[in-house]
């Protein structure tokens, strides 16, 4: 990555983090964009020369447009972008609020267009762009429909870029985590038994790191990735070959700890 700029969304916690500061360690000029500008700034200051912070909202197109504007007025035209921003409001489809609904899709699926579209026209030629999926892109999960749906999108989203974009050597690929020890996901902990169960359907037994995915992220940013795109890399421990744990079920065990949790650990027990 020496002498390359990586464009590092959602970069200011989780895997967006770890990739920042990998690629960062790599040689890249990294510039870390999230919506808490805040702490974007202070994760760019941790890594000192070579990286720069923005503050960026993915569900809105000018401050998108702007990130990438800005980005090549003051370090050209980056090599690589990573898109990591998500987030999950679950909930069952007879139940769940239009606007949380709308809240997921506009994050994880309108945001990732989005980066896409912007990062396509400024992306050098040869150049990547690398989208955080989710192994609930190929595996329902009940009470969550909209992440699922979204994520879902994500994965042709990076198809049809990568159709799109390879005239130019421009590389398009995603990466589908499982469960992986993030900000995002520490509310699995406040439900018992569902990291149990989470666990227990991954055949490696357990959870991801972020640095395990940004070094998944960092082989497709580079030399050693140029005949992939249109790809995903499935990186979930092997979950992806069962079954993904009923968040309702838990849910509703929580609220009625008599009741067990079919095919799940039982708190109780």
């Amino acid at each position: 990555m020496d002498g390359k700029t990586a464009v590092v969304i959602g970069g200011a916690s989780g895997i967006g983090w770890a990739t920042a500061r990998l690629l960062h360690t790599r040689g890249a000029t990294v510039v870390i964009a999230d919506t808490d500008g805040r702490a974007a700034r202070a994760r760019a200051g941790e890594l000192g020369n070579g990286a720069r912070a923005s503050t960026a909202d993915v569900t809105d197109e000018s401050s998108v447009e702007s990130l990438f504007a800005d980005v090549v007025a003051s370090e050209g035209a980056p090599d690589t972008i990573v898109e990591c921003a998500g987030v999950s409001m679950p909930g069952r489809i007879t139940d769940l609020a239009l606007e949380d609904w709308r809240t997921t899709v506009d994050v994880c699926l309108t945001g990732a267009f989005l980066v896409m579209k912007h990062a396509g026209r400024v992306v050098r030629d040869g150049g990547s762009i690398t989208t955080i999926a989710s192994l609930n892109g190929r595996q329902p999960a009940p009470g969550m429909a909209a992440y699922c749906a979204a994520k879902a999108g994500v994965l042709m989203l990076t198809e049809v870029a990568a159709l799109e974009l390879g005239a130019r050597g421009v590389r398009v690929n995603a990466v589908s985590p499982g469960l992986v020890d993030t900000p995002l996901t520490a509310g699995v902990a406040l439900v018992p038994g569902l990291r149990e169960d989470y666990l227990e359907n991954t055949p490696l037994g357990r959870a991801g790191r972020p640095e395990e995915v940004a070094e998944v992220v960092a082989f497709l940013t580079s030399d050693a990735a140029t005949w992939m795109t249109g790809a995903t890399i499935d990186l979930n421990g092997g979950a992806h070959t069962r079954r993904y744990p009923d968040l309702l079920a838990h849910l509703a065990a929580m609220a009625s700890p008599q009741e067990a949790v079919p095919g799940a650990t039982n708190p109780g027990t």
